[in-house]
């Protein structure tokens, strides 16, 4: 399995995570011979400063004030469409925003656990996540081109920082039919 769980739910410095990414962007864009003009990667620059997603009128505020200038939504949006085609970022559907990808040299279906509480987001990808829904699919007759699960729940700090009675109950896994 893959995951950034460890890093996305514990405080720790964002520079190394940043200097990841943006090492990983130019090496894609170099393969690919695409460019990494300075507004994508400051909206990759923005994306990694947390493992929290941004929507991209979040994104449009921020670079709008780091720049001093009014920064276009479609700018970022095209900037967003970029980094999406190279695989260095995801969209987030269930909250229409956006976080970078921690995995861009591999392949891998987008598995994203949000934390209701901190807002944290870590990506996993796990052989028994994309057997089922290959499966499933299958059985159904259906082609899969594309697959995404968020599943929303509390990360460990937070299951610690809750009281006892507060805590959901986790979801048991219903027994095939």
């Amino acid at each position: 399995m893959m995951s950034n769980s460890t890093d996305a739910y514990q405080q720790h410095d964002h520079h190394r995570c940043l200097k990841t990414a943006l090492a990983q962007a130019k090496n894609r864009c170099i393969a690919r011979k695409a460019r990494l003009t300075p507004i994508r990667e400051s909206v990759l620059h923005l994306l990694w400063q947390s493992h929290r997603p941004l929507g991209a009128y979040k994104i449009i505020d921020q670079l709008s004030e780091e720049t001093g200038k009014r920064v276009l939504p479609p700018t970022v949006y095209r900037a967003l469409d970029f980094l999406l085609e190279l695989g260095l970022i995801h969209r987030l559907a269930t909250l229409n925003a956006y976080i970078g990808c921690p995995f861009p040299d591999s392949a891998h279906s987008d598995c994203f656990l949000l934390c209701r509480e901190c807002g944290s987001v870590a990506e996993c990808s796990t052989a028994n996540v994309n057997k089922s829904i290959a499966s499933t699919a299958e059985q159904a007759g259906f082609l899969v081109e594309s697959q995404t699960v968020e599943i929303l729940g509390l990360c460990t700090p937070c299951q610690e920082k809750m009281p006892q009675p507060n805590k959901a109950k986790p979801i048991k896994p219903e027994a095939d039919e």
